[in-house]
């Protein structure tokens, strides 16, 4: 075999062929290093003094459906220049790793097609040796996201699996890059983030996130001249879910049992916005069925249907003469619900209203985390958060085709 096929076909360059052997139904290349070529691995000195030889292995490329193996006798060297012994270094594999930087540059090319776990039986290796190129590949390129260019930001967190297990993220939304994912949630999750985003030198204009008391605070610690701007998606969730509740009082109030049959089964479709209701299933006659029943009911659900309308006024000036009206509403309905949310809303209402300065909002992380979802699915779970994490801020990145 000549040196020019093993450096073209195998990334191996200054060694020399010495044989071929069929073992196991495998390949083995045997090469050796000419004296010639030694050199001290921490200095590069070539004024060494050879002392023994550690026979290694490593995979390589494979040649079809052969499994290839490059065998080596690394040198000891004694290196005058600096009075160590040391190995030589290899041109074609990293310190401690069983196999060829060609071998890791094809894993991480069958990886973006193939799971973890195809590519491991392709290659006839085990599933964590995949892993590892692949979280060291991830931990290279994403570990640290550049900070410094950012301007504005969400903040929401994500579970991502039973026991109240979270991860909360923050999302650079001019690029749609996640730029740091953080255990946990609440304010303690994002303190390591805090202190890279003070040593990068960022100026934030804006923040995104829901009317959590913790991230509220955080935001006005950390980043007191920024924006705060309340997620409307969070806030209609908020309602959503008072609204649900207001619905299974009444239902469990209601002592006709006419009223309940009516009542029951239409949670959805008071949380569904009037336009996404199915005529095909009756929707819409069900729902108004529901709200005539009830008047308390119906003042929650229409006055829901209105508040939508908040973020589609002209101006920010009309925007809060809205928000104002429908404040003064809810607070005269004498429905509880309704006054609690009132009071919720005025007391964010600068936050809500800076949606008109700065039209943000945390939804493309929502949209981030169904990929999540869908990584998740593809890989059956993940058992090292670490692993995880770097996938997510790799996420970017990566496509979404069912494969394995």
């Amino acid at each position: 075999m000549s040196t020019s096929l093993l450096y073209n076909a195998f990334g191996v360059r200054g060694y020399n062929y010495v044989k071929t052997a069929y073992v196991g139904g495998g390949v083995e290349f045997t090469l050796e290093q000419p004296p010639s070529k030694w050199r001290c691995s921490a200095c590069g000195s070539c004024d060494v003094v050879s002392r023994g030889q550690t026979q290694r292995r490593w995979k390589t490329l494979p040649i079809g459906h052969k499994a290839v193996s490059v065998v080596l006798p690394i040198p000891r060297v004694h290196c005058r220049a600096c009075g160590c012994i040391r190995q030589v270094d290899l041109g074609f594999a990293d310190p401690r790793r069983s196999y060829t930087r060609a071998f890791e540059r094809y894993v991480l090319e069958l990886s973006h097609h193939m799971t973890i776990k195809d590519v491991a039986e392709h290659l006839d290796v085990s599933w964590d040796v995949i892993k590892d190129i692949q979280k060291r590949d991830l931990k290279r390129r994403f570990d640290r996201p550049r900070l410094a260019d950012l301007k504005q930001i969400a903040i929401d967190e994500i579970s991502i699996g039973k026991g109240q297990r979270y991860v909360t993220l923050v999302l650079d939304l001019e690029t749609g890059i996640v730029v740091f994912v953080g255990n946990g949630k609440g304010a303690d999750a994002l303190e390591p983030f805090w202190k890279r985003l003070n040593r990068s030198g960022a100026v934030i204009d804006a923040v995104a996130t829901d009317m959590s008391p913790a991230y509220i605070l955080a935001v006005q610690t950390h980043l007191p001249w920024a924006v705060l701007v309340f997620d409307h998606f969070h806030i209609i969730k908020l309602f959503n879910e008072k609204l649900g509740e207001l619905r299974r009082d009444l239902y469990n109030a209601a002592t006709e049992e006419g009223q309940q049959d009516i009542l029951k089964g239409t949670r959805w479709l008071l949380l569904k916005n009037k336009e996404h209701l199915d005529p095909e299933r009756d929707e819409l006659r069900r729902l108004e069925e529901a709200l005539k029943l009830n008047k308390p009911l119906a003042t929650a659900y229409y006055l829901k249907e209105e508040l939508r309308q908040l973020w589609k006024q002209d101006t920010k000036a009309k925007a809060e003469t809205f928000l104002e009206a429908w404040i003064a509403r809810a607070e005269a309905s004498a429905i509880a619900m309704l006054q609690t949310m009132a009071k919720t809303l005025r007391r964010h209402e600068e936050g809500i209203l800076a949606y008109y300065d700065y039209p943000i909002s945390t939804g493309p992380l929502e949209g981030t985390n169904n990929k999540i979802k869908t990584m998740k699915r593809q890989a059956y779970g993940y058992r090292d958060i670490e692993f995880f994490k770097l996938k997510i801020l790799g996420l970017h990145e990566m496509t979404y085709a069912l494969v394995g």
